[in-house]
C-alpha cells in the first residue's frame, strides 16, 4: 500500500494557504472602499468581475461603473469603516479542478460618518449598516480575483443628527 502520507500534508498546507489568500482578499476589500482607493478597488476583480449592491439602494454592474459609482456616492461619508466577520469559506471545482473557485459568506457593519459636527475631527457614526456579502471568487494567473460581489443589507441606522457628542 502506497504511502498517501506527504501528499495528504502537500494539498492540506496548500488549501491552507488558499484560505489565508482569500482572507487577505476579502480584507483588501474592505480596506480599498474604506479607503476609498477606487483603483485597488478595481485590481481586486477578476476581468469580468461584478458588483451589486441594490439591496444597500445602490447599482449592480462591473467593477469599473460600480466603483465610480461608489466614488461618487461615499464622498458625503469621508469616515468609513468596514467589520468584516464570521468568513465562512468553501472552496469548490473548476474544469475539475479542487480549488479554482470559493465562495466567501461574510457579516457585516459598516459604521459611516460626515466630518465632525463642528469641521474638525470624526464624530459619532451617523449612519450605521450591517448585512451579509457573498462573494465569489477566483483564481487567476495574478491570485485569487472577486468575480462577484453581492451586498444583502439586512438593517440600517441613521443617528439623529442632534444626539449629544460623544465624550472622551
Amino acid at each position: 500500500m502506497p504511502n498517501t502520507e506527504p501528499m495528504t500534508q502537500r494539498v492540506e498546507l496548500a488549501t491552507v494557504r488558499d484560505r489565508l489568500a482569500v482572507d487577505e482578499l476579502i480584507t483588501d476589500y474592505a480596506v480599498a472602499v474604506d479607503d476609498g482607493d477606487w483603483e485597488a478597488y478595481r485590481k481586486l476583480f477578476a476581468p469580468d468581475g461584478r458588483a451589486d449592491y441594490r439591496s444597500a439602494g445602490g447599482i449592480e454592474g462591473d467593477a469599473g461603473k460600480v466603483a465610480a459609482w461608489l466614488a461618487d456616492n461615499l464622498r458625503l461619508f469621508p469616515v468609513r469603516q468596514h467589520l468584516i466577520v464570521n468568513r465562512r469559506v468553501r472552496f469548490g471545482l473548476w474544469e475539475q479542478d479542487t480549488g479554482d473557485t470559493a465562495q466567501v459568506q461574510a457579516d457585516y457593519v459598516n459604521p459611516m460618518g460626515f466630518v465632525g459636527r463642528d469641521g474638525g475631527g470624526p464624530a459619532a457614526p451617523d449612519l450605521v449598516c450591517g448585512g451579509r456579502y457573498a462573494f465569489g471568487l477566483l483564481r487567476t494567473g495574478d491570485g485569487w480575483r472577486l468575480s462577484e460581489v453581492v451586498v444583502r443589507e439586512k438593517w440600517r441606522h441613521i443617528a439623529d443628527r442632534e444626539a449629544a457628542p460623544v465624550i472622551n
